[in-house]
């Protein structure tokens, strides 16, 4: 428990990651957000320190744990030039959680290793409650030796784990994770909205799907809430269409075509255009049921 530990980026997920650890009896010395408020509050609350700069952040941390929300922040955060969480870096662990581009993954840990720190990605295939109970899914990538180093922080985090190979394998992985992921939460909106118009009754819909080839995990979490149009925010309807967004760029990359993620991703870029990102991924429920969302009217 030696080791202290920052969290950049303390929204959601990175604020109940900090908890958890301060629980765990890590000494959480830093939490910093670019929003200020966020950042101040949590650190009131957990008898931290907020500083202003990312050079500030480092100086008070063996390990950094980021949660940022795509490739711009985290590019951001790891400048090799001005404020950066790189500067004065030598020998501190920056464990990267956020869903990125692998080849963002993969530039990071060679900035890191010109600035003789280390950089491991840790993926997270779970959401707010398994955050705070450490009871995360993780996908690592990177040195298994940097990994191995952290493994005990990261057990207080994650209940189950999975070693995925060099930096930016895991990126692939849970790109895909969340690619199948969304296309199953777009099919089921699809199924429930239909079984409404058929005017069926939807909780018996629900259970039937869940003893047939239609149950699927998105069933047990967003099923309900589609029906009962309760959207509060686990995964974002914008964060699902970034997270598409990557899968579909890998798969141009690799001469594919995903015709179901792209129609889904269509899907969610249409709830961020019509003022909806910020409901859960259920929420595309809204686009599906008859009579819900309007619509933007058109100028």
């Amino acid at each position: 428990m030696a080791e202290r530990i920052a969290v950049v980026g303390v929204g959601r997920m990175g604020s109940n990651m900090a908890r958890r650890l301060k629980e765990t009896g890590y000494d959480v010395a830093a939490v910093y957000d670019v929003h200020r408020p966020l950042a101040e509050s949590l650190a009131q609350e957990l008898s931290c320190a907020a500083p202003t700069t990312l050079a500030g952040v480092t100086a008070l941390a063996d390990v950094i744990i980021t949660v940022v929300t795509d490739d711009k922040a985290m590019s951001a955060i790891f400048k090799p030039k001005g404020d950066s969480l790189l500067t004065a870096a030598k020998g501190r662990v920056f464990i990267n959680c956020a869903t990125i581009s692998p080849k963002v993954h993969v530039e990071v840990e060679k900035l890191a290793r010109k600035a003789k720190a280390s950089s491991l990605e840790a993926c997270m295939a779970s959401s707010i409650t398994q955050a705070r109970q450490g009871t995360l899914y993780l996908m690592l990538g990177g040195d298994e030796a940097v990994f191995n180093r952290v493994k005990p922080v990261l057990e207080k985090l994650a209940s189950s784990m999975r070693f995925v190979g060099k930096a930016g394998e895991a990126a692939k992985v849970k790109a895909l994770v969340n690619m199948v992921m969304n296309i199953n939460t777009a099919a089921l909106a699809e199924g429930l909205g239909l079984g409404h118009a058929l005017k069926l009754d939807l909780a018996m819909l629900r259970e039937v799907f869940s003893q047939t080839g239609a149950n699927s995990r998105v069933l047990q979490t967003d099923g309900e809430d589609m029906q009962n149009r309760d959207h509060s925010c686990f995964f974002s309807a914008s964060h699902a269409a970034k997270d598409s967004g990557i899968a579909l760029k890998l798969g141009v990359a690799a001469g594919l075509n995903l015709p179901l993620a792209t129609a889904t991703k269509k899907q969610y870029d249409k709830m961020v255009k019509e003022g909806l990102g910020e409901l859960d991924k259920s929420g595309i429920a809204e686009l599906t049921f008859k009579g819900r969302h309007k619509g933007k009217k058109k100028k």
